[in-house]
């Protein structure tokens, strides 16, 4: 398929920082040796968003100044379908829990575990901080957003992965300090820098960068710029 050709996808990704006043550590998964987007490299949990992350009749609870950021410059997916997307990529790919205790009796089919814990998603603790266009030349191509959220923000025991699927292995908190030890894809690396260099802070930054990659410019800009 030619550059031009592949389709840029919308996708949310989750930062999940514990320790941060003391060692802080992130949490990792390492993408399959044969995946074709970025085989074999350590990732934050996430993934494309789906047309149903946009039509959950919930209050997700989201802050008004990540709903303000993660409107500027979009032309896409709402910030509800951001933040929803979030939560289950964290949920299916981990296993952790980002809400809060209630009954959800007609959740969608793909939220059906998630609700069988007693617990409706919540996006109170994301925090967006970053969002970036995968560049031209790659098999698959996203619009992700960085989200990022304290681990004691959790509504499940942070250590246990046992109901995560198989699309990350080693799941691991990896220490910020030691993160650049890891197989990192070139922007997992930019965005580690940016967050670790306000650690214990995980307040909204003030702006947010944009590694903007599409097929008309390529440049680093910042959303929420006066």
């Amino acid at each position: 398929m030619a550059d031009a050709d592949v389709p840029i996808r919308d996708a949310a990704t989750v930062i999940l920082v514990r320790d941060t006043a003391t060692t802080p550590s992130v949490l990792m998964g390492q993408r399959g040796a044969k995946a074709a987007f970025m085989p074999s490299k350590f990732v934050f949990p996430g993934g494309a968003i789906d047309a149903g992350d946009g039509a959950l009749d919930l209050d997700l609870g989201i802050t008004a100044l990540t709903r303000e950021r993660l409107t500027e410059e979009n032309a896409g997916p709402t910030p509800d379908a951001v933040a929803a997307a979030a939560i289950r990529e964290l949920w299916e790919e981990t296993g952790l829990i980002l809400g809060r205790a209630g009954n959800w009796p007609d959740a969608p089919e793909e939220w059906r575990g998630f609700a069988a814990t007693g617990h409706v998603p919540d996006a109170h603790a994301l925090s967006f901080v970053f969002r970036a266009i995968t560049p031209p030349g790659r098999p698959r191509r996203f619009d992700a957003r960085f989200l990022l959220a304290d681990a004691a923000a959790l509504a499940s025991d942070p250590d246990d992965f046992s109901r995560a699927s198989d699309e990350l292995s080693s799941l691991t908190w990896v220490p910020v300090a030691e993160a650049r030890s890891y197989a990192l894809p070139f922007i997992t690396e930019v965005v580690l820098a940016e967050t670790s260099a306000r650690l214990p802070d995980l307040s909204p930054p003030d702006t947010v960068p944009f590694f903007k990659n599409d097929d008309e410019e390529s440049l680093f800009k910042s959303l929420g710029r006066v």
